[in-house]
């Protein structure tokens, strides 16, 4: 097997570095070099590539437009590289919204402080993203004005008039932006319980993220802080680089913010908050584990079923990465699997 590459960044030292860890792989090949969006557009379509490695900030035609007018024609997947700032981290979730898959910061030691291992992960991520190209289909991107908008109650869903459970989770990883942001769009203002969301995301992109699905639904979303109340109506997104639980205090139910550890691979990790709303919420809880690679999840889900709590998952046709969904699945916990859509119309349904 092997895995053709297109490189697009305006700094030829970029492309030679991304080159050269690449083809520490025999399973890559390299078959161009684009400088700027437009030429990228064209290798695209020329080259045939089965993933694209974007730069974001070019000139010509910046990485945003590129992944558009990509997708519109020759759709591929595509990592994009990101520079660790506010308006990167806004830029890299607009790209996400556009249709590309992941993202990687530019600099390695953001990666992981050992260089090494963060060459190896930037193979890892790039060899995962390029196995979507075989039935790679555009992301759901939302019909939705990202401008802020009014909170007005609205009528409840079928489901939350129920009162099933006091607290939805969801969690997710690669691909999980886009997934997040369309379920929480058809979440109505006067949702009558409290919501955890869990996205593998770095710190400094977080924030960003709350801010972004603050304005795209009724809710009220917002970056957890250390001893946030959960509330109905309110969904609190956990921190990148922190872990977050959820403990009780008398009648209030709180979120607790915790270092990440050495050998934590994940920050936040879905395993850690979903053992804690176990032992918490216990039956009256219920978690969806949407689209990411990986398996993260699958152990807290676990603690979750066996107390009696209800695990939807997120079914492969509708992901960007069957991975977690699959994880969870595959543990025969599972009460419900949707595709995305399905997932958000249980939400958007009213009485």
């Amino acid at each position: 097997m092997t895995i053709r590459v297109l490189i697009v960044d305006d700094s030829l030292f970029i492309c030679k570095r991304i080159a050269e860890i690449l083809a520490t792989d025999k399973i890559f090949k390299i078959v161009g070099m684009a400088r700027n969006g437009q030429e990228a557009v064209i290798m695209a379509a020329t080259t045939e590539p089965d993933v694209i490695t974007m730069d974001i900030e070019m000139p010509v035609m910046d990485g945003i437009s590129a992944v558009k007018q990509i997708m519109a024609a020759t759709p591929t997947p595509i990592l994009m590289f990101s520079a660790s700032t506010q308006v990167g981290a806004q830029a890299t979730l607009a790209a996400l919204d556009a249709g590309a898959i992941d993202f990687l910061p530019k600099k390695l030691d953001e990666i992981h402080g050992n260089h090494e291992v963060a060459r190896r992960i930037l193979r890892e991520r790039v060899r995962h993203v390029a196995l979507q190209a075989s039935q790679f289909k555009r992301p759901f991107l939302p019909k939705v004005n990202i401008t802020d908008r009014p909170k007005p109650l609205a009528a409840r869903s079928r489901l939350l008039v129920q009162r099933e459970f006091d607290l939805l989770v969801i969690v997710a990883s690669t691909g999980g932006p886009v997934a997040i942001q369309k379920i929480l769009s058809d979440i109505p203002a006067n949702c009558p319980i409290p919501i955890l969301l869990i996205q593998h995301m770095p710190g400094n992109f977080t924030g960003s993220f709350a801010q972004r699905l603050n304005r795209l639904s009724q809710l009220q979303v917002q970056e957890a802080q250390n001893n946030d109340e959960l509330k109905p109506g309110v969904a609190l997104l956990a921190p990148g680089g922190q872990q977050i639980e959820v403990q009780a205090r008398g009648i209030k139910r709180v979120v607790v913010l915790k270092p990440k550890l050495a050998d934590d691979i994940y920050s936040p990790c879905a395993d850690i908050s979903l053992a804690s709303v176990a032992q918490v919420y216990k039956r009256k809880a219920l978690a969806i584990v949407l689209t990411g690679m990986g398996a993260d999840g699958r152990q807290g889900a676990i603690k979750m079923h066996q107390a009696g709590a209800d695990i939807w998952a997120q079914d492969e046709s509708s992901c960007t990465i069957y991975g977690m969904p699959k994880a969870v699945v595959d543990a025969g916990i599972v009460s419900k699997v949707c595709t995305l859509d399905a997932l958000s119309k249980i939400f958007r349904d009213i009485n």
